[in-house]
């Protein structure tokens, strides 16, 4: 298949990855919060959760926006190209 379309179909996934990550992220917080008020409304923990898997949520956004330029195919290829010209340099 055209190499574009294998790139934009994985781009798809990862998409969809991220949006299902964000709905589980909405609905289990939520879930927490009403549980943290019916159980113990005057201590606040909840939010312990959200704070830390919001900051993997918004890595798992940040990668998805960046589409994976750090570190990604295109810096695969550059990376081997470098190794193999130091290679050849030395050899």
């Amino acid at each position: 298949m055209d190499e574009g379309y294998e790139r934009a179909k994985k781009r798809v996934k990862d998409l969809k990855a991220f949006y299902n990550h964000l709905f589980a992220f909405i609905m289990v917080n939520l879930t927490l919060f009403i549980i943290n008020v019916v159980s113990t409304p005057g201590a606040w923990w909840f939010y312990w959760v959200t704070i830390f898997w919001g900051i993997g949520l918004l890595w798992h956004g940040a990668g998805v926006i960046s589409e994976r330029r750090f570190m990604g195919k295109e810096w695969e290829e550059k990376k081997i190209k470098e190794y193999m010209e130091k290679g050849k340099k030395n050899d």
